[in-house]
């Protein structure tokens, strides 16, 4: 960055530098900040320092960032000083600032904030002397001073149960006052905290607090910048996909005062319910408080909304008469301000067309907004608010697909308590219901713990008093979340919401005692371990598993995905093994199976034994002889294909694993199979390790089992027609599409091509009466693709298997990557892990490849892809720009893929 570049953006009532469009430079915060004040809203005057700065800060360290925009922030420290009438450092009224980050991507509560700053002992007099309140001065100042030691100073815990050694002082003070810990302290109580505060921090940092505002300032801005790499920041950025390269933007602003006594407050606002997507604006806030009590939980908030503080009280089991004299709404308690906050939301709402999660403080009767972004929301509000809109006149279609994430449709599709189960189950709390979903799983109490219990295959409940950014994995990790306090807004509600995890927040019957290791309801206490389920939706916390069933595709989302099929290029089949899977593949609006894996067929029951017999057998004989035992499986499993999928195609891939994966490798096995097929043990041991392979991924496998042993292709072959004749006189429309895997050479298409021929010629000849069906191919290894011009004068269609394609060509096999493949994404070795999202310069290249080639020689060709691919977005828009015709994906995934596929036309038109 030159020296000529823009440093900091001053934004207020006489003067705005940039504007929402400028996020990629100002970050979400101060774009946004600088629109409010473009529109006319009350905004406290401030700068931003740029996100370019922080790239700065990254690469060259502190001293190059501070030598670049320290003239540009003395400057826009002035300009605040001349906006709001006061003097930063002056000790009679003193500016105050708070100092905040902003990503161009929302990443709430990952990085940090300060607030108050710019007070010393000195300013805190004169600011008590000017506001006429020494209780508000020395609160403000307790409260920088805690900050400011945690963010800037590094003050940390030293164990789990120091979780906040700041909290622990407060605590330890109310105990020796012997009152109770939800007490407000006095005036002198806040100024033995500084002092002992002040103590904490030379004791534990080993340096004094610092008294000069501007050397509060520096260290502020360091902080910010720095904690764009802190480890929740970089979790977060994992989670949801944001490049390390953006940086964070900081904030230097005003401060206003939330908590300057019973006519100021604090609270963060949705235009519309962020949980179920309703046309509801909704919100909490705090009386006499500062913006981190809201998202703390420390403190039971009240409604913004007079409705929505009717629900509440419903949901908190409060009866109306406590709800009006003690948690009024805003609406009831300050209607001017409220009148003013609608005016603001609704405008807000209407400039950006979407829905808005707003930040406000009220100091002494004056509405100050602070922030403003798109709201955070839950997979099914989101889908809600997108086809409201729509029909709202808000957003068009093309906007309304555009809206919906593809991935966060998995929170729609995954099963939901099953109401009858439910009945039976017994519920032994109450909370809010701040992100929906169903979860069950065992009692942990600390995020760390709920991450290695995880990683050892349990479900966990993550139990807290309330979270904490620093409790993220945890989050992450967990099946759903309870807090014992804690609102809608709170940041286990809100970082929820985010991640599509069910939660539960302010449930106030529960007591978590990290100590003992127990939750307590009234006289009953769990341990860590116990199971609990969560209703995310009705805020009911039950006792032990409850069971689930599985979702539909109604209402909004069902409306969704018929806008998404109208759009949309690339049709979508599913990979499916079973008539159970197909069904749901269908119902989940797939347009056929992709990819049907017959070996998944081979594992059940008595048919492994069959398969076994095939394989131990010494020559072709036995091996057809228990392949006649596996016919007339194969065939029922193919009938209830092709009545499930009637009209669509069905894609059946032939045998393609190696035949070590089906042998028994234990003794007690073998000898079943020795009896089985009367032979010796030894006989079976030593066909055992004949069979055995160094590298079967790449061994015989695929296309060569059927050369080497045609008569498992001639089976195969007879089952699938078979079904298909049985099933079309029984009225159905069979589409049949064979299959053969892992074809190199045309030779090799061929010669297993000419079985396939000759034994539907041999069916039909029997039966009197011919099916139609389509010969392919996969495309999985780099030679296939090379030669897809001299395959597909032979084939009819393609499908790529994009799973072994990857292997294959990155040299790397998917089972063994994870040693080193986390570590390489980390280092920007790839930017995504390429068996999740393809590869488009490598694999991808290949399959552009073998899409020309194959199409130079065969013009209507039928061009798929059936590897995890098909359902990942990213590729999916891939494929959709190679100009392949469907991609096939897990049932699951399907309506993820439609959506996906919708977007890539739109993105692409």
């Amino acid at each position: 960055m030159s020296t000529e570049t823009k440093n900091v953006y001053v934004f207020g009532a006489a003067r705005t530098d940039g504007d929402a469009k400028m996020k990629n430079i100002l970050g979400g915060k101060g774009a946004n900040l600088a629109e409010m004040c473009r529109l006319g809203i009350a905004v406290p005057s401030g700068f931003t320092i740029s996100t370019e700065a922080c790239t700065v800060y990254t690469e060259q360290g502190k001293e190059a960032v501070f030598k670049l925009i320290e003239a540009d922030v003395r400057a826009g420290v002035a300009f605040v000083e001349q906006e709001m009438g006061k003097k930063f450092g002056d000790a009679a009224d003193p500016l105050l600032l708070s100092v905040r980050s902003g990503s161009r991507a929302s990443m709430p509560g990952m990085m940090d904030t300060i607030l108050n700053l710019g007070l010393n002992d000195e300013a805190v007099v004169g600011l008590a002397r000017k506001a006429n309140n020494e209780r508000f001065a020395w609160d403000s100042y307790r409260r920088f001073v805690q900050m400011y030691g945690d963010v800037v100073m590094g003050l940390k815990p030293v164990s789990k149960e120091d979780h906040d050694p700041f909290e622990v002082v407060i605590d330890m003070l109310k105990e020796k006052k012997g009152v109770q810990l939800d007490t407000e302290l006095n005036t002198e109580d806040l100024k033995e905290l500084v002092l002992r505060f002040k103590g904490l921090i030379r004791a534990r940092v080993g340096r004094e607090f610092p008294t000069d505002p501007w050397e509060q300032l520096w260290g502020a801005v360091n902080a910010v910048f720095q904690s764009w790499n802190n480890d929740r920041a970089k979790v977060y950025r994992e989670l949801n996909d944001i490049p390390d390269s953006w940086g964070t933007a900081v904030n230097v602003q005003a401060m206003v005062f939330g908590n300057l006594g019973d006519k100021s407050g604090t609270g963060v606002a949705f235009t519309r319910d962020a949980g179920t997507g309703e046309d509801l604006f909704n919100g909490e806030f705090l009386v006499n408080a500062q913006g981190e009590d809201v998202v703390a939980g420390t403190r039971t908030p009240q409604q913004v909304t007079l409705e929505g503080s009717r629900r509440w009280a419903k949901l908190a089991l409060v009866s109306e008469e406590e709800r009006r004299t003690r948690f009024p709404s805003l609406e009831e308690l300050m209607p001017d301000i409220y009148a003013q906050l609608l005016q603001a939301e609704t405008k807000l709402e209407q400039h950006y067309s979407d829905m808005q999660d707003v930040e406000f403080t009220m100091q002494e009767g004056r509405l100050w907004m602070l922030q403003t972004r798109n709201g955070k929301r839950t997979g099914s509000a989101m889908v809600r608010i997108a086809m409201e809109m729509l029909q709202q006149g808000i957003i068009d279609e093309k906007e309304a697909l555009r809206r919906v994430d593809p991935e966060r449709l998995n929170e729609l599709l995954h099963p939901v308590f099953d109401p009858a189960e439910i009945k039976k189950a017994r519920s032994i709390a109450h909370g809010l219901p701040a992100s929906p979903g169903a979860a069950t799983g065992q009692i942990v109490f600390f995020a760390d713990e709920a991450e290695e219990w995880v990683r050892k295959g349990k479900d966990v409940i993550l139990v807290r008093q309330e979270t904490s950014p620093e409790d993220l994995r945890g989050m992450s990790a967990a099946k759903g979340i309870l807090t014992a306090r804690g609102g809608m807004t709170s940041h286990a509600a809100v970082v929820a919401r985010g991640m599509g995890k069910c939660c539960i927040s302010g449930a106030g019957a529960v007591r978590v005692d990290y100590h003992a290791r127990t939750m307590s309801i009234g006289n009953e206490t769990w341990k860590e371990g116990d199971w609990l389920s969560l209703d995310g939706s009705t805020g009911e916390v039950y006792l032990g598993q409850v069971a689930t069933k599985e979702a539909e595709l109604t209402g909004d989302f069902g409306t969704l995905m018929d806008l998404a099929d109208r759009y949309k290029k690339l049709a979508v089949r599913a990979n499916a093994d079973t008539p159970d899977d197909a069904k749901a593949a269908r119902n989940f609006g797939a347009k056929g199976i992709g990819l049907c894996r017959t070996e998944h067929m081979f594992f059940e029951g008595e048919r492994i034994k069959a398969v076994r017999e095939m394989i131990l057998s010494e020559d072709e004989g036995g091996r057809r002889r228990a392949l006649a035992k596996l016919l007339p499986m194969q065939r029922a499993d193919f009938e209830g294909l092709f009545r499930e999928m009637s009209g669509l195609a069905v894609t059946i891939r032939l045998l393609d694993p190696p035949l070590h994966e089906f042998v028994p490798h234990d003794e007690a096995n073998q000898k079943i199979m020795a009896h089985e097929m009367n032979v010796p043990l030894g006989v079976i041991k030593m066909r055992v390790d004949d069979l055995h392979e160094f590298n079967p991924m790449m061994g015989h496998r695929g296309c060569r089992l059927g050369i080497s042993y045609p008569e498992i292709t001639e089976m195969q072959t007879r089952a699938i027609l078979e079904a298909g004749l049985n099933m079309k006189a029984k009225g159905f429309d069979v589409k049949a599409e064979i299959m053969i895997p892992l074809v190199g050479t045309v030779r090799e298409f061929n010669s297993q091509a000419r079985v396939i021929r000759q034994t539907a010629a041999a069916v039909f000849a029997e039966r009197g009466e011919q099916l139609d069906y389509l010969l392919g191919t996969m495309i999985e290894t780099p030679r296939a693709a090379l030669i897809a011009d001299s395959i597909g004068q032979q084939a009819q269609f393609f499908s790529f298997g994009t799973n072994d394609l990857t292997q294959m060509t990155m040299g790397f096999s998917r089972d063994d990557a994870g040693k080193f493949l986390p570590s390489y994404l980390k280092d920007g070795m790839y930017e995504r892990d390429p068996f999740q999202s393809i590869d488009q310069k490598g694999v991808g290249l290949l399959v552009q490849m073998a899409v020309e080639k194959g199409r130079s020689v065969r013009p209507g060709i039928k061009l798929g892809v059936c590897g995890e691919h098909g359902g990942d977005p990213a590729s999916i828009e891939f494929f959709h720009r190679a100009g392949l015709d469907y991609v096939s994906c897990s049932p699951f995934r399907v309506p993820i893929a439609r959506l996906a596929a919708a977007q890539a036309a739109i993105n692409n038109e």
